[in-house]
């Protein structure tokens, strides 16, 4: 494995990175359109952008990914893009008719300085978009942030479009999810339901990305959220924004367009983000919490106690989004665990802040990375330095933890080598009892593969 090459000496590095803990934005946005009811999204930059952007998301999903692409050339790079965007949206329209079509710009696009506005306006004009059709774009440069700042710039872009304020009285919350996987935002959606308060949530990839198997081919799945929604969530009397690197930006421009309150939030992954989450929709709501939720809270309890005696004092390496890192630190430490390394390849401001906050007397022994070199590459060095007993993040963590013979979790995004992650969920009450097990499970079977035949027991 190339991996054991890995120095243990942590140069400064300025320029270079190493298996990046991210991808691109156009991925984020790609994500984040999926989750509006018909909608097809259109990388406009080259056949070769498309393509990569469909099969992360269909590799890490089990899900076939439907999109456009603009077709960029040799000649289209230097003469831009427009005449290409226009025979797209006519050919979207004609052949595959979805309701909105969400572009989102690549570094090709980006560089040469398509205007995206005028483009769009001229297809309106030219009768490329049919009547009752919605076309609408965001600027995702793959040359700067990440996946999770794609999500966010989409998200943004579909307050911006269609957002409104009409002045109607409305008990509903709109909920902003963050990049979480489809099941989560079913689960918070159930959560909700179970409370008794009505939400909108956007976007919404349940009914899309995780559909039952009928035999049929759907080319626009049921879910997502509609177009009408969006419009109607400027009426809401608050917003949960679930994540401050994915959902803060749109709940702003919703507070600032249509005077919705919102409040910020961390993932509700975990016990404590859980609980901050049900008690803010409970007093944003004005109901009470139902017994069936304070059950469910109280066998996450009893697992925590029962488990604790395994899990007290690991000492665990985390990478992946920022948003992540946080509520997975935060329920880390709830265990009696130690978050020693967190590394995310997106560049988040606070993030560190958010870590510490969370980690309190550990933070002194942590080490974080954020940004273009905080990599996998350095996540490996430290570990060589003064090693852990787990690995939580995505697939990308399998050649450390084979090498290092370390418990690996997978979490986040992508997951490559694995199904099943798209089903379960790892936001709430539910989820945390599932990480829970998670951890348990690859410590015993560790210890299943490790012991010398004296000590292997049934019970343990």
């Amino acid at each position: 494995m190339l991996l054991r090459h890995t120095s243990s000496e942590v140069l400064e590095r300025g320029a270079l990175t190493i298996n990046p803990a991210k991808t691109c934005q156009p991925i984020g946005a790609m994500y984040a359109a999926l989750g509006i009811h018909k909608c097809l999204p259109h990388s406009h930059g080259s056949q070769g952008c498309c393509a990569y952007h469909r099969s992360t998301l269909t590799r890490h999903y089990k899900e076939p990914v439907m999109a456009g692409s603009s077709s960029f050339t040799e000649g289209t790079s230097v003469f831009g893009g427009q005449a290409n965007l226009l025979q797209a949206l006519q050919t979207l329209f004609t052949t595959y008719n979805p309701d909105v079509v969400a572009i989102h710009t690549t570094c090709l696009s980006e560089t040469i300085g398509d205007d995206l506005v005028q483009i769009v306006q001229k297809a309106k004009d030219e009768g490329k978009v049919p009547e009752g059709k919605i076309v609408f774009h965001a600027n995702t440069p793959s040359y700067q942030g990440s996946h999770v700042h794609g999500f966010s710039a989409m998200c943004k872009a579909m307050v911006d479009n269609f957002a409104q304020t009409t002045n109607t009285d409305t008990n509903r919350i709109n909920i902003m999810p963050g990049w979480v996987e489809p099941v989560d935002m079913r689960e918070l959606k159930s959560i909700a339901a179970t409370i008794g308060v009505p939400i909108t949530m956007y976007p919404d990839t349940s009914d899309v990305l995780d559909l039952p198997q009928t035999g049929n081919h759907d080319f626009y799945p049921k879910g997502g959220v509609t177009i009408d929604a969006i419009r109607a969530s400027g009426d809401s009397i608050g917003t949960l924004a679930l994540g401050h690197s994915a959902s803060r930006r749109a709940a702003c421009a919703l507070e600032d367009k249509c005077s919705v309150p919102h409040q910020l939030l961390e993932l509700p992954i975990g016990l404590q983000a859980t609980d901050r989450f049900i008690d803010a929709m409970r007093v944003m709501s004005g109901v009470s919490v139902p017994d069936s939720i304070t059950d469910e809270r109280g066998r996450l309890i009893d697992m925590i106690v029962d488990m604790h005696q395994y899990l007290s004092g690991k000492r665990v390496a985390l990478w992946g989004d920022p948003d992540q890192l946080v509520s997975l630190a935060e329920f880390l430490v709830l265990l009696d665990m130690k978050p020693v390394y967190m590394v995310t390849g997106t560049p988040s401001t606070g993030v560190e802040k958010r870590l510490k906050h969370v980690l309190g007397p550990l933070a002194a022994e942590a080490k974080i990375a954020k940004g273009a070199q905080a990599d996998m590459y350095l996540m490996h060095q430290w570990i060589k330095n003064e090693g852990v007993d787990l690995l939580i993040g995505n697939t990308y963590g399998k050649y450390i933890a084979r090498d290092e013979n370390i418990p690996f979790i997978r979490h986040g995004f992508p997951i490559l080598d694995r199904v099943g992650h798209q089903y379960f969920p790892t936001v709430g009450y539910k989820g945390a009892m599932r990480l829970v097990e998670q951890i348990l499970a690859v410590f015993m079977d560790k210890q299943d593969r490790e012991d010398p035949e004296e000590k292997f027991e049934l019970v343990m």
